[in-house]
């Protein structure tokens, strides 16, 4: 039993050792601008990058849509510098910079979500129309071959230059207008809203020429290649998710990685659906309509930039009249409750990987506890108790066994006296003591075993659970997303995983015992840097183990005395 423990916690220590190689990922300091420029640290040279005013994207290479008679986007004609300028709209919640080269959203801030709780006046940024870090929200329709076309390099223009949503005012519309000198006419409305992360496009086409015109609208997402890590720690990392993904009715949620992109072509044909791309915490995704066949596709085109969109079906619009494509785009914080009311399956772009099934529960158990006590540390504290009452039962069988194993240590010591170093004999005497005393060696472990994946979906969710990012709790705790800057939590964390070592019975070999005294140090160091909502949850799990431990091996060790 004591070697399968050992390997159960060295198991544990190298589990949370990729735990914090990811979390180090993730939010400790960057050599490099990252692709997800939501997570720059405060003074980073992309993070000084993150203002509103950056000039129009580069050239943007045509979206790999069909090359049939009225599928192949075409360049406008240029009249004007390429830098044509932008509007700027801002919300109660975005501020948002619309480039009038093709009606692209170039630029988008989230104002309800600061870089980092020291530079509150610095905001997350989405879009971002220059390289490094590019990431772009496109949009066009498509006309005949070789006539132009209102596509993303198209040149537009607007009544003003700056909008902003009014007290009192729910909506906001943003109109663009392009035509071709021959009739026709197209214009792309935004329709912003308070308190919201949707807008709503509407490209209206108007045909007033004289001869029908046959078009078809697309939606697209682009994103620069993201800065990659090198080295071998790199190759333990666990890392969230930065790519793309899409769903549809007939596929469900998948996921696409940047490094998949050359090797998986996405050409499919659905109904409904949508296509995104998420990094931590945040995404963007275009939602066609639900009652409308898109086609979905993906490129990689130079830089490298990495596309992934849908395009509609092709409808003619007759002299004199007119057409209106529609989409919705989301861009924003991965707020659950509010994707899942959105479109089907937009709640999964939060990525609990593999413990989905569990993490998912756990985190609405969380979130009602929230809407309780108003606090996410006691909702973290409160959720702990519960899962530590679920568990009660495997809990207790565990403790019972350590603390039966802790009552034969005397004569496990004389049995290894005895026998000395006949390994054979010695386990064949202690089989014969655990058949005599009815006891099961495996007691203390398999609860144990059975409860780790439940550990780990809470861990998922206190890491990938945009609510909680810079969530404050008490005292000095003011981000349970960060480390503990004093170091607070990891201590009582090592102070009372050393009592829990106290209440189990010692190892019979000296070596594995100075190896199990080492533990609590290492758990320390590691959860020296962990976000401080994960270390509270080990804290009180460790705290309530301790007393349920103590309970059982007190009942246990009186009833032996009286017997």
């Amino acid at each position: 039993m004591d070697n399968l423990r050992l390997i159960l916690l060295f198991s544990l220590g190298f589990t949370l050792l990729l735990i914090y190689q990811a979390w180090m990922k993730d939010y400790g300091p960057q050599t490099a601008p990252a692709a997800a420029v939501s997570t720059q640290t405060a003074g980073s040279s992309a993070g000084r990058e993150q203002q509103p005013g950056a000039s129009a994207p580069e050239r943007i290479p045509p979206a790999a849509v069909p090359a049939d008679s009225t599928a192949t986007i075409q360049a406008a004609p240029v009249t004007q510098s390429p830098a044509a300028g932008h509007v700027e709209v801002e919300t109660d919640v975005v501020k948002a910079e619309i480039s009038l080269k093709g009606g692209t959203l170039s630029g988008l801030w989230l104002l309800a979500y600061p870089v980092s709780l020291e530079h509150p006046e610095r905001k997350i940024r989405l879009f971002k129309g220059t390289e490094p870090n590019l990431y772009l929200a496109q949009s066009g329709v498509v006309g005949p071959p070789k006539a132009p076309s209102p596509t993303h390099e198209a040149l537009f223009h607007a009544a003003s230059t700056r909008y902003r949503l009014g007290k009192g005012q729910d909506d906001l519309v943003v109109e663009l207008k392009w035509k071709d000198g021959h009739g026709l006419r197209v214009s792309k409305r935004f329709h912003f809203h308070r308190a919201r992360y949707v807008v709503e496009l509407e490209q209206v086409v108007e045909n007033h020429s004289q001869a029908p015109w046959t078009a078809r609208a697309y939606y697209q997402l682009q994103r620069s290649e993201p800065h990659k890590q090198k080295g071998v720690k790199d190759f333990f990392q666990s890392r969230t998710f930065t790519g793309a993904a899409y769903y549809t009715e007939e596929k469900k949620f998948e996921k696409l990685p940047f490094t998949e992109f050359k090797e998986k072509t996405l050409d499919l044909e659905a109904k409904g659906g949508w296509i995104a791309m998420v990094q931590h915490y945040f995404m963007s995704a275009w939602i066609p309509p639900a009652d409308e066949v898109f086609h979905f596709y993906n490129q990689t085109v130079p830089g490298p930039r990495f596309q992934v969109g849908v395009y509609s079906t092709s409808r003619e619009i007759a002299p004199g009249s007119e057409v209106r494509f529609r989409s919705t785009l989301y861009a924003g914080p991965e707020l659950q409750d509010e994707l899942a009311k959105i479109a089907p399956g937009l709640e999964l772009t939060v990525d609990y990987g593999w413990f989905t099934v569990l993490a998912q529960p756990i985190f609405w158990l969380l979130k009602e506890i929230h809407k309780l006590v108003g606090n996410w540390g006691w909702s973290i504290i409160l959720l702990t108790i519960l899962i530590k009452a679920a568990f009660y039962k495997l809990s207790e069988t565990s403790y019972k066994s350590m603390a039966n194993m802790r009552k034969l240590t005397p004569r496990m010591q004389a049995l290894k006296d005895r026998y000395g170093d006949d390994k054979q004999r010695l386990n064949q005497a202690m089989m014969e003591m655990y058949k005599k005393e009815k006891i099961n060696p495996l007691g203390g472990c398999l609860p144990i075993v059975v409860q780790v994946p439940v550990f780990i979906a809470l861990y998922w969710v206190l890491m990938e659970s945009v609510e909680l990012r810079q969530a404050p709790f008490i005292l000095w705790i003011d981000n349970l997303s960060a480390q503990d800057p004093y170091y607070v939590l990891p201590l009582i964390m090592g102070v009372s995983m050393f009592i829990q070592q106290k209440l189990n019975p010692a190892p019979p070999d000296p070596l594995q015992a100075k190896l199990m005294m080492a533990l609590p140090f290492v758990f320390t160091v590691f959860f020296a840097f962990f976000p401080s909502g994960l270390v509270l949850y080990w804290v009180v799990n460790n705290l309530l183990s301790i007393a349920q431990q103590w309970y059982i091996t007190r009942k246990i060790e009186g009833a032996s005395k009286h017997a």
